[in-house]
């Protein structure tokens, strides 16, 4: 239950937020701040509500910069609607305190999933790089930079109805390119784990560095661990991601290629986000599927992803249509969109042209059968009208 602290309520189970939200359990945590579930009582409804690091104690300025912050975050997150970016719903002030109400879907991330599993399979691990980077690409048309993909970040839906629904979540850190950056100067944001040299280094985040992150993040999926390793020290981290020597991959196979380029140490030379997620929904859909069923496809229940006793990446969805046909959006030539197998045009067989037959025409290579009532009928009616003419013929005769 919530309990008082000096004027202030310390939002607990069943705590309502800004008159609107009711509190019902604790569900995880951010960048900056604490994720209840909620039920939204206006629309009967039940949302993520986070609740931004308390301004209690601060000074008016800190306190009005993380205000500002939340806004921020809240304005950043609702440029972007996207099927595969968790939605934001609204940004509500309670007792001065920011709070951020956004989509709520039962889910796991994929740190907890690799947490249990070790690994996902390349395909698993494409498919869900690739549907991160759809959203991304949507997010950076919209000049917005993420700042921090990682594998916590990424969530698999669990619903029934939405089992294997992929999201990217926590746009806390994000940064629009039109927004006043409200960080401190020197204040390095993010993972270390999933930076990009150049961040490393101390250069400004931008679309390649997300790019980077993708690739870092995809790399942990399929070899277990981080590009760069771990590390307790992120000083120790930082210095080994500014060198940008990755550890060789061992389990990546066809990913491999793919993945040296999302994590080419040079972002002027990175692939975009768009042709990113080109080139892994390229290797998620193998021989199997389409590029376009890559993007809209769930992935099986999350419980079961990584399991070896489960069933193989490529039997998630019965192939449809012609498998080395590539559908998606228009691509240049040469994007990863383009069929990896030359379709051959479809030709038709000439029709065959059939003479009319009707149906009273004897059925072809079938013989009539020399008994059959009619013909016989046939045959004594014409001896009769051949005995008449000749009977008549005789009569005039004889006059």
């Amino acid at each position: 239950m919530p309990t008082e602290s000096g004027n202030h309520r310390r939002p607990g189970p069943q705590y309502l937020v800004a008159g609107r939200y009711r509190l019902q359990s604790h569900i995880g945590g951010g960048g900056m701040g604490t994720v209840w579930l909620a039920r939204d009582q206006l629309l009967d409804r039940e949302v993520a509500v986070k609740q931004v690091v308390s301004t209690e104690g601060m000074s008016e300025e800190s306190a009005d910069n993380i205000r500002q912050r939340a806004m921020r975050e809240g304005r950043i997150a609702a440029k972007l609607s996207h099927r595969n970016a968790i939605a934001m719903h609204d940004v509500a002030l309670d007792r001065g305190e920011p709070w951020l109400v956004m989509e709520y879907l039962p889910s796991r991330s994929v740190a907890e999933i690799l947490h249990d599993t070790g690994t996902l399979s390349i395909t698993e691990a494409a498919q869900i790089g690739a549907q991160v980077a759809d959203a991304m690409t949507e997010a950076h048309a919209a000049g917005i930079v993420h700042r921090d993909i990682k594998p916590g970040n990424i969530l698999i839906a669990t619903g029934a109805r939405i089992a294997g629904l992929v999201k990217i979540t926590d746009f806390g850190i994000s940064r629009a390119k039109d927004d006043v950056s409200l960080t401190q100067t020197g204040v390095i944001t993010g993972t270390p784990a999933y930076f990009a040299p150049e961040v490393a280094r101390g250069s400004e985040t931008a679309e390649p560095s997300d790019v980077y992150s993708l690739g870092a993040t995809v790399y942990t999926m399929v070899e277990g661990e981080p590009p760069f390793g771990l590390d307790e020290n992120s000083l120790v981290l930082l210095h080994r991601v500014a060198r940008a020597q990755i550890k060789p991959m061992t389990r990546a196979g066809e990913l491999e290629p793919v993945l040296l380029q999302l994590l080419e140490p040079s972002p002027t030379r990175r692939p975009t986000m768009e042709e990113a997620r080109n080139l892994l929904a390229e290797v998620a859909a193998g021989t199997h599927r389409t590029t376009a069923q890559i993007l809209v496809t769930p992935l099986r229940p999350p419980g079961l992803i990584g399991s070896p006793s489960g069933p193989s990446a490529q039997t998630l969805l019965p192939p449809t249509g012609n498998p080395s046909t590539r559908v998606g959006p228009p691509s240049t030539p040469g994007s990863a969109f383009a069929p990896t197998m030359t379709p051959q045009p479809f030709m038709p067989e000439p029709p065959v042209h059939q003479p009319y037959t009707s149906p009273y025409d004897p059925i072809p290579g079938v013989r009539p059968s020399s008994t059959s009532p009619t013909r016989l009928a046939l045959a004594v009616f014409g001896c009769f009208l051949v005995i008449a003419i000749i009977a008549v013929l005789v009569v005039a005769l004889l006059k």
